[in-house]
């Protein structure tokens, strides 16, 4: 049985991609068979996984729908060695089209379900916003990895994250929790990312993890070649970072 873990924040432009992106590839480095799910109608997810959104047979959009599964249009990461659930921009429209199908919250659950024997890990890379679609991602996983810069904007976002996490247990999936937050971006020449990181510690405890992904443009540059950036600069301070993440992982569900 897979683990399902969403990589989610609602504020934007904090690492979402860029740590669904390279945690799948730290897990399949350490032979896990890893299936990453796009829920992101920008696509950025496909595209660094290094598969071509404009050419794409089928992607997420049809799966929610009912047009396709899961096994049909789920293609292969080379660069990565994991799967991808592609997505693109047509997937901004199944918004509007789900709100009148039944079970609208569990349909990506209900997809997932059917190809779950074949993976250890399935990682749903959210959009930046609580809508149908991040809520199928949440309602569909086992929990939550949250990961965020130390600003104070940062601290602000996540009580209003935590909060509706706490409303889809209570009410969609009573699975779901908290598996962590994962400090990104983090540069540890300015103060305010290190009162920001102790206040994280002091107040979320163990639910924080060790790994601490740092300011990286060799991760940055990745996308760019298709690449996840633990396989397009393997010795870089980020991708060594992401590598002990998954590491981390690993372990870490061996408790849940």
């Amino acid at each position: 049985m897979a683990k399902i873990f969403c990589v989610a924040n609602q504020k934007g432009g904090v690492g979402k991609t860029t740590t669904a992106v390279n945690l799948a590839a730290g897990l399949a480095q350490l032979n896990q068979r890893v299936l990453l799910v796009d829920l992101d109608p920008q696509g950025n997810a496909t595209m660094g996984a290094g598969i071509n959104k404009a050419e794409l047979q089928s992607s997420i959009y049809e799966v929610l729908l009912g047009m396709a599964d899961v096994a049909t249009a789920r293609v292969r990461s080379e660069t990565g060695k994991f799967d991808v659930l592609p997505a693109n921009r047509e997937l901004a429209g199944a918004e509007v089209e789900m709100v009148e199908l039944d079970n609208r919250e569990k349909r990506l659950k209900d997809a997932l379900g059917v190809v779950d024997a074949e993976y250890d890990f399935m990682l749903i890379d959210c959009p930046p916003a609580l809508s149908m679609l991040t809520l199928n991602g949440l309602c569909a996983a086992h929990g939550v990895i949250i990961p965020m810069q130390c600003e104070y904007y940062a601290l602000e976002g996540l009580s209003d994250l935590v909060n509706t996490i706490k409303k889809v247990h209570a009410k969609l999936n009573t699975d779901l929790k908290i598996i962590g937050l994962l400090r990104v971006m983090f540069d540890p020449r300015m103060t305010l990312s290190q009162q920001v990181s102790s206040q994280l510690e002091q107040h979320f405890g163990d639910k924080v993890f060790k790994t601490i992904i740092p300011r990286n443009v060799r991760l940055a540059e990745a996308p760019s070649y298709g690449m996840p950036g633990i396989n397009f600069d393997p010795s870089s301070k980020g991708a060594q970072a992401y590598l002990a993440f998954g590491a981390e992982m690993v372990e870490r569900i061996k408790t849940i």
